[in-house]
């Protein structure tokens, strides 16, 4: 199977966020080298025991922000891999509003994360694995594309689906044979 199982709302080779000028491949290319480096934020979670979910957001082809999940550590229920890449992104370019990023998460971003997300102004998103219990882009909610909200974005997903996906399955199966939630 390849790195991109499928693509949905993907406007290769037009405005997107960091993609101007990118065509098709070029535009691949850069989303699956940072899908690749929000996967090894994901990996590393896992071995801090959190659910494996990394995210990173590139502007003007620079990353300037890149979290994983800290739910436990934090003890937050907010402290997504998405909510903490957000805080970070603004802080580094000191203003809320992040019009010229593109955010890359190895899951699909829940009800929570698709608002932060709408909030902060960002123009495309792309993900892994789709979230079928609490997905909010595609699955359950398609919170990023509903016309009543003041802002929508682009969505690209399915980039590097499989290995996002696996990851997480992986994750789960270890949980649940060690007896843990």
């Amino acid at each position: 199977m390849s790195n991109f199982d499928f693509i949905s709302g993907a406007q290769h080779g037009s405005d997107s966020a960091d993609g101007e000028g990118m065509f098709d491949q070029d535009l691949i290319d850069f989303d699956m080298h940072w899908m690749g480096r929000a996967i090894e934020l994901a990996q590393a979670a896992a071995i801090d025991d959190e659910v494996p979910v990394g995210a990173v957001i590139v502007r003007e082809g620079k990353m300037i922000a890149g979290a994983a999940n800290q739910r436990e550590a934090l003890h937050d229920p907010t402290a997504h891999a998405e909510m903490i890449a957000i805080t970070q992104a603004a802080a580094a370019i000191e203003d809320w509003r992040l019009e010229q990023a593109t955010l890359y998460v190895t899951l699909e971003p829940c009800l929570m994360c698709a608002g932060a997300i709408l909030q902060a102004r960002v123009p495309r998103v792309v993900f892994g694995a789709v979230d079928p219990k609490a997905g909010a882009v595609v699955s359950m909610y398609q919170v990023l594309k509903d016309t009543r909200l003041n802002h929508q974005c682009e969505v690209t997903t399915g980039v590097m689906a499989d290995r996002c996906g696996r990851m997480l399955t992986e994750f789960f199966a270890s949980k649940r044979a060690m007896g843990k939630k």
